[in-house]
């Protein structure tokens, strides 16, 4: 649980009233994205406010009426994900560092500079949002926000995202030390076991992960793995 010092204010206005709760900041962006989250990791005080400063509390009754339910964990679901965060400013400048970096490190992973089919480097990404002022949001999921982020690079960084289809084969004696990491890497799409021991397995990769996927199978079985490209989309 967090401590009432440490807690930020979440704060819903609805039908009038003000409905506030004492929240972890860091927990709050995994309320919003419908992940399960503790109620007593994400609470400071199991309790909906007035004013939480204050401690004046909202009455049963009125917590009822507005929100349909007394439960605190559907409330306070609510609360987060409709109102707002009172973050400081340390708090929102820490967050959105954090989140700006996932987003460079998805642009590179997922996409290329269609005049050379390379992934940009992470500086080039980095770079271009700050000359483009893009602004980032520190509660939106990575995913949802780079859709309209790369409408705003794509006139100062061309982007294209792409996939590659790899098929792979791991011979016997390398299955247990690579499968595990080969299978988590991308998405599978199809694999098969050969009668030797020996595993074939057809994946999707993001194209800025595709080098490293090889060397990282390089590594994992002394190069005695095979590859074959499929497809590029």
């Amino acid at each position: 649980m967090v401590k009432v010092d440490e807690a930020v204010v979440a704060r819903l206005t609805s039908h009038g009233s003000t409905f506030e709760i004492l929240v972890d900041s860091s927990l709050t962006p995994k309320v919003r994205r419908g992940e399960p989250v503790s109620l007593d990791d994400l609470l400071a005080v199991r309790q909906v406010f007035k004013d939480a400063k204050k401690g004046d509390r909202v009455a049963d009754d009125r917590i009822l009426e507005v929100f349909g339910t007394r439960d605190l964990e559907a409330v306070s679901r609510k609360i987060i994900r409709d109102g707002e965060i009172q973050l400081t400013t340390d708090q929102r400048r820490a967050m959105v560092e954090e989140k700006r970096k996932a987003i460079v490190a998805f642009i590179s992973r997922n996409a290329v500079d269609p005049r050379t089919g390379y992934p940009h480097p992470p500086t080039r990404v980095e770079n271009a949002l700050t000359e483009g002022k893009v602004r980032i949001d520190p509660f939106d999921a990575v995913e949802t926000q780079v859709k309209d982020i790369v409408k705003d690079l794509r006139t100062i960084l061309p982007l294209r995202f792409e996939v590659r289809t790899i098929a792979v084969k791991i011979p016997a004696e390398f299955t247990g030390r690579a499968y595990g990491h080969v299978k988590s890497f991308g998405d599978l799409k199809k694999e098969e076991w050969q009668k030797d021991g020996s595993w074939i397995g057809v994946l999707e990769i993001p194209v800025g992960a595709e080098q490293d996927f090889y060397s990282l199978l390089g590594k994992l079985t002394q190069g005695q793995a095979e590859t074959k490209l499929i497809e590029r989309r």
